[in-house]
């Protein structure tokens, strides 16, 4: 099977605030670009939002995926081991649970390793990827994010 490539980004105008996500994957002469905003959210969340739904993309399971990231919040979660000592403990005091068990399911379907890149620094894809989580953040038509504004909300009255 060929290798799948994906590039992801995520932006927030404030943090919380309008926020978007951008993909770029990649394999052989396929091409798919994906984005989407949210009304209120954080930058970190639209870092794994972005991972998280590109690889939902992906239809045959095992496949061998490298994705490139310029979040350190999800790089090093997952290639330093710490999402799965957070599991372990039941993410106990950690943000972005939702997402992080998301993630974690559709990770396990396939072959992933993830490479860190440095932002803004001319790497075309990710820029593009930028390009396209800042213009999502910055539409009209801008989703919620009930992971985050849901979020604390037990016991609260208003």
């Amino acid at each position: 099977m060929a290798e799948i490539t994906i590039y992801t980004d995520g932006a927030a105008k404030g943090n919380p605030g309008n926020g978007g996500y951008g993909a770029v994957l990649l394999s052989g002469k396929h091409r798919k670009e994906l984005s989407e905003g949210f009304r209120k959210t954080t930058n970190n969340r639209m870092e794994l939002l972005s991972v998280i739904v590109a690889l939902e993309q992906i239809k045959k399971p095992q496949a061998e995926v490298t994705v490139y990231s310029d979040s350190k919040y999800v790089v090093d979660a997952v290639e330093k081991g710490w999402v799965f000592n957070w599991e372990k403990k039941g993410f106990a005091k950690k943000k972005n649970i939702d997402l992080w068990q998301r993630f974690l399911k559709i990770y396990r379907k396939h072959k992933v390793k993830f490479v860190w890149v440095k932002g803004h620094a001319g790497n075309e894809l990710n820029e593009r990827c930028d390009q396209l989580a800042v213009k999502a953040a910055e539409g009209t038509k801008l989703s919620i994010d009930h992971g985050f504004e849901n979020q604390g909300s037990e016991g609260t009255l208003f």
